[in-house]
């Protein structure tokens, strides 16, 4: 599977789900290897945006554990894959124990969910799985059972650390969610709109603790150190630095989320594509 090093990622929620295949096709005609769909989706929902190209790969980002039946999740992988070979990942989470009423040993729950891929009548190739991970022991997990790791919400700090854990080999493919917007006030303003539900939720407010940030960093929206460490903001320049900060603390792809924008982020997909140095 290649995935290569930058990708994008959204959800249909955020770009309509009537502009699935306009959006992927965007995404690789712009030079991105890989298209992320956010919302929990199953299997099914990537179908349009393999469809709607011939290279990228195409990843959920994340399917839950608790949403899902591992039989079915493996049937509907079988399926898609065989049809778009190498291009579909299956980026299994855990999700949030503020979502998920059954939320319990997570850490069990996703080797039990791993099991069901493992023993279903067409398995899920372990290099075609990758796990959401934050702390070190679902982070091991990640690279016992599958190609690797997905973050989301952290700091270039937790990449390096992630790497450390992971070893030289794994996926290590963190979400890098940004604002193009060279207006510092408007621009962290829409950087806490989006920081908002993430900083209510105890698996990233525990994993910025355990890198550098205190409560009260946390508290009130957010500190401006917080949030400009998890959420760049500027001009695509300045957000593609951010990018390469995670490639060298060790990350080998990195998916960026624009936010703050209606609808297909266009002009932002773009601009990056530009200058990350990856557009035609």
């Amino acid at each position: 599977m290649r995935l290569g090093e930058f990708g994008v990622w959204t959800s249909y929620r955020a770009i309509g789900g009537e502009n699935a295949a306009a959006a992927a096709r965007l995404v690789e005609d712009l030079g991105f290897s890989a298209f992320w769909l956010g919302g929990s989706p199953q299997v099914p929902a990537l179908r349009p945006l393999l469809e709607g190209t011939e290279r990228i790969v195409v990843a959920t980002g994340i399917l839950n554990v608790w949403q899902s039946e591992p039989e079915r999740v493996a049937r509907d992988f079988a399926e898609l894959s065989g049809e778009f070979p190498r291009r579909v990942l299956l980026g299994i989470g855990i999700g949030h124990p503020e979502a998920t009423r059954q939320y319990a040993k997570p850490l069990l729950a996703m080797r039990g969910f791993l099991d069901g891929l493992d023993a279903a009548a067409t398995a899920v190739p372990r290099d075609a799985r990758c796990l959401a991970a934050l702390g070190p022991k679902m982070l091991a997990l990640s690279a016992e059972r599958s190609l690797g790791a997905h973050t989301y919400f952290v700091p270039v700090a937790h990449t390096r650390a992630a790497r450390e854990r992971l070893g030289e080999l794994p996926l290590l493919a963190p979400e890098l969610a940004c604002v193009l917007d060279d207006e510092i006030k408007s621009a962290r303003a829409k950087a806490r709109a989006y920081a908002k539900v993430y900083l209510g939720l105890r698996n990233y407010t525990h994993n910025l603790l355990s890198f550098g940030f205190a409560p009260e960093d946390i508290a009130d929206g957010g500190s401006d150190r917080l949030i400009d460490a998890v959420i760049p903001q500027g001009n695509a320049d300045e957000i593609a630095a951010s990018a390469h900060q995670h490639v060298a603390a060790g990350a080998n792809h990195v998916c960026l989320q624009a936010v703050g924008v209606a609808g297909i982020p266009q002009s932002e997909w773009t601009a990056l594509a530009s200058a990350l140095g990856i557009s035609g």
